[in-house]
């Protein structure tokens, strides 16, 4: 076929999709993989955090970086194209190209509120990716493609490799740092006077809630050594320490009891439904009849609406066996382990407050 009659060519000369010419937003999506893979090699790196004083040449960064400057250059240039970083033009005959940081990749810097640093660098490790070169598995069988790769587990596959362990726990600790304080301002969780955070991790969910709800006391309940790095990690100390304790728990064994509200923050959502089932009937065991559960996941429409949710709930299908769930779906699931689902309040962040009481 000759180039000047082939559908490419013929819808970039006319502007608009020429007949038998695929959709750009389908194209965008092919391309979309390649655009998520430069992302999390560059916040590997710390491109970024080097543009954090000014732009700089490809050359320079990569001096810095003792890296690639051709291979660094041509990730860049499509990087902004993409709306990642900002491609300087010559200011000079002879000068080269600069790069930049923008709205975009300022995220991408270490230690600046509402880093995702630590959640591309996480994706780009063996036990995020791989999976996902079996999701036709996942589809035909309904098993994860976690358990086809490494043959057991994440969590299982985090025990035996703690360097993978660190990243994930940053990653989560990133993402509980933009969630978290929307979350903590959105409900009431001072009307309740003491909350368990189970399986809270680092703390700093539970550090939130008690920044926003200074009466309030919390506890910090997951595996030894998970607080161990919680002690380490100290989002708990300083001010809040008089207001927090640190108590050991596995929730699928037994949760301690001691106050009145217990929250899980993107729990529930790593299991199917029979261990679902089982965590939340340990919960039932430790929430008193005034108290109460509280479930922070994302809220799952039951419509056609985009939603973040539907998201995640793939990535649920991939890499843990576990799922988003609807609000009736929440009910119901609650329903079978002695709760009532008495509302669901809706934060800025997608995710929702699924409030449970004893039935």
């Amino acid at each position: 076929m000759d180039a000047k009659s082939s559908p490419v060519v013929a819808a970039n000369r006319s502007g608009g999709a020429a007949p038998g010419m695929p959709p750009k937003e389908l194209l965008q999506i092919a391309d979309g993989f390649i655009v998520n893979r430069c992302t999390c090699a560059v916040a590997k790196l710390g491109v970024a955090d080097v543009l954090a004083d000014g732009p700089q040449s490809a050359a320079q960064i990569a001096k810095q970086l003792n890296i690639n400057a051709s291979a660094l250059h041509r990730v860049l240039r499509a990087l902004a194209s993409a709306g990642v970083f900002e491609e300087i033009a010559p200011q000079s005959p002879g000068a080269p190209r600069l790069f930049a940081n923008n709205h975009v990749s300022h995220f991408l810097r270490s230690n600046v509120p509402g880093s995702l640093r630590a959640r591309f660098i996480f994706g780009d490790i063996e036990f995020i990716y791989a999976p996902w070169a079996e999701l036709v598995h996942c589809i035909e069988t309904g098993k994860t493609g976690r358990e086809k790769v490494f043959g057991m587990d994440g969590f299982e596959y985090l025990k035996q490799h703690p360097d993978q362990a660190r990243i994930f726990d940053d990653a989560m600790t990133s993402m509980s740092a933009v969630l978290g304080p929307p979350v903590a301002a959105t409900y009431d969780f001072g009307q309740w006077g003491s909350i368990t955070d189970i399986g809270g991790g680092n703390g700093i969910l539970l550090a939130a809630i008690l920044r926003a709800h200074p009466k309030l006391q919390g506890v910090l309940a997951d595996l030894p050594h998970v607080l161990e790095r919680a002690r380490e990690r100290g989002y708990l100390s300083g001010d809040l320490q008089s207001r927090a304790q640190m108590r050991e728990c596995d929730f699928f064994l037994t949760i301690p009891s001691g106050t009145r509200a217990y929250v899980m923050k993107s729990v529930i959502h790593d299991w199917d439904d029979e261990k679902a089932r089982h965590i939340l009937g340990n919960c039932g065991r430790a929430v008193p009849k005034d108290g109460a559960l509280l479930l922070v996941d994302w809220n799952l429409p039951a419509g056609p609406e985009p939603s973040p949710a539907k998201i995640v709930d793939i990535v649920m299908l991939v890499l843990t066996g576990g799922r988003e769930r609807t609000p009736d779906e929440y009910r119901e699931l609650l329903a079978s382990a002695g709760f009532r689902l008495n509302r669901v309040i809706p934060t800025p962040t997608g995710m929702a407050v699924f409030e449970a009481l004893p039935a």
